[in-house]
């Protein structure tokens, strides 16, 4: 997963109305109600269908570290996806999306005024249509490079051209160096 996903998903898990179970026998049995069987579960955890069961009764109470984040993480996807959805429909119609981010930014002009690319920390919150072009562009399986585009390309307009207002002659805005990014919606 790229910097731009990962702040999607960590979104994605502050919208969560009731947590996920935490306990491994309480996730193996959301995650058997989810997919079905064991043998489903332990072909999305890479392990054995007897280990899923070993887990589901209790009689193993740790996993591995690797399997235990493999599990947290397939019970996180799964978890309250109508509240996820429900969101993120809402941060694309009308509510936008807030970028925060601690980043080299920099940026092409009109002749002689460029400005070399320099740390910011910036919080904006960009339009309803930029969150809608991130989510279709993460649907559809865009790189992080492609990802950053959109965000820098919304940057541009309602940061450095306040919205049309200024900076008319500013071409191309670059986010590079990304210190931490965190979207909220």
């Amino acid at each position: 997963m790229g910097e731009i996903e990962d702040a999607i998903e960590r979104a994605d898990r502050e919208s969560f109305t009731r947590q996920p179970p935490k306990t491994l026998k309480g996730q193996i049995g959301y995650l058997l109600k989810q997919m079905g069987s064991a043998k489903a579960v332990a072909q999305e955890l890479g392990v054995t269908a007897d280990s899923v069961n070993r887990y589901r009764r209790g009689a193993r109470k740790h996993a591995r570290a690797d399997v235990a984040a493999k599990i947290d993480d397939a019970v996180r996807q799964r978890w309250q996806p109508m509240v996820r959805k429900r969101r993120q429909k809402q941060a694309a119609a009308t509510g936008g999306i807030t970028v925060e981010t601690r980043a080299r930014f920099g940026y092409t002009s009109s002749a002689g005024s460029t400005d070399d690319g320099r740390f910011r920390r910036l919080t904006v919150k960009l339009p309803a249509a930029y969150a809608q072009r991130l989510f279709d562009a993460r649907d559809t399986g865009a790189s992080d490079q492609q990802m950053r585009e959109i965000i820098a390309e919304g940057f541009k307009e309602i940061y450095f051209q306040d919205g049309g207002g200024r900076a008319m002659g500013l071409s191309d805005v670059e986010i590079n160096d990304i210190d931490y990014l965190d979207l909220d919606f």
